[in-house]
């Protein structure tokens, strides 16, 4: 397991520096005016604007300015931002929006795992009859339905029939419900969707016929032998759905006005503040990379019968 785990961390470590490189040179492609506070373009000359790139380094040797790139990655320099808040860290301005996204992304993967498996055992305890079907339903129409639509619906029923407010206010609690509930209903069928798989295909294995050949009740069956089985290849992917959540849901935090990570990156799109873009963009990737890194991990402590070794077996 320690050979495996070293062999892959160096190798999202190189994803890591690939993902770096990408995005540097992704980003010397954008205007270089995303480097400027709009007030100061409109006060600027094209040969102060050149004489400014040039001090800020932007007109050296591009390879020159990759290794100060990694330098400054090195050592948690992000730049500063210049659109968004002129010459405020961008990693001061991630920490505000860290924690929003945070909560958001905690409480609703925690109701998305604990609802999408009970719902999956339920579908996988009564297959072909009622309750299967209906799950298998709500699991078409979560995945068929474009997002957008789904957070309409949500929002006119919450808002028209419940009486929950429409748009996120800081310290209203209230307001948190319906942006939690359009963030873990598509969680919770993905869960529920892999769950009934695996169950059902763990249902089907001689071990199980046996267990029931020797009398063990049904119950100690399905908690025991299935679930616990069944709920391996769904751990593989816990890490990264939370490490995930850091980086906050574009859609929701627009559609709900949500001061976190996704509506930062839109924002920083919009008006071209390279900086910021260039962070978040990292943080999404390197959030990624170490979530499927500890997802592998999780899944051989889990179940010591995996091995992953170098010849590619496992179990």
């Amino acid at each position: 397991m320690v050979k495996y785990s070293i062999k892959r961390l160096l190798q999202s470590l190189v994803t890591v520096f690939i993902i770096i490189t990408v995005v540097f040179l992704l980003l010397r492609l954008m205007p270089p005016t995303g480097y400027f506070a709009d007030d100061e373009l409109l006060k600027m000359t094209p040969e102060q604007i050149n004489t400014q790139l040039k001090m800020m380094g932007l007109l050296d040797n591009p390879f020159v300015q990759l290794f100060r790139f990694y330098g400054q990655i090195l050592t948690f320099n992000f730049g500063l931002s210049m659109k968004l808040s002129k010459n405020k860290p961008v990693t001061s301005i991630i920490g505000s929006k860290f924690p929003v996204s945070l909560a958001f992304g905690v409480v609703s993967l925690i109701i998305s795992i604990i609802l999408g498996v009970l719902l999956g055992v339920q579908q996988a305890r009564k297959k072909g009859k009622f309750s299967d079907a209906a799950g298998t339903v709500y699991t078409i129409f979560v995945n068929s339905v474009p997002p957008l639509v789904t957070y309409a619906l949500i929002l006119a029923f919450g808002t028209r029939v419940l009486g929950l407010p429409s748009l996120y206010k800081k310290g209203n609690l209230i307001s948190a419900i319906l942006p939690v509930i359009s963030m873990s209903l598509g969680s919770i069928a993905g869960y529920a969707l892999w769950t009934r798989r695996y169950m059902v295909d763990e249902l089907n294995k001689d071990y199980i016929k046996l267990a029931r050949a020797k009398g063990l009740p049904y119950s100690t069956i399905m908690t025991k032998h299935v679930l616990r089985n069944a709920f391996v290849p769904l751990a593989q992917y816990l890490p990264a759905s939370f490490l995930l959540t850091i980086g906050g849901s574009l859609l929701v935090e627009r559609y709900y006005s949500i001061p976190g990570m996704g509506s930062l990156l839109v924002d920083a799109i919009q008006k071209q503040d390279n900086t910021v873009v260039q962070t978040c963009v990292l943080l999404y990737s390197i959030l990624g990379i170490v979530g499927v890194f500890l997802g592998d991990i999780l899944m051989m402590i889990i179940d010591p019968r995996i091995s992953l070794d170098s010849k590619g077996g496992t179990r």
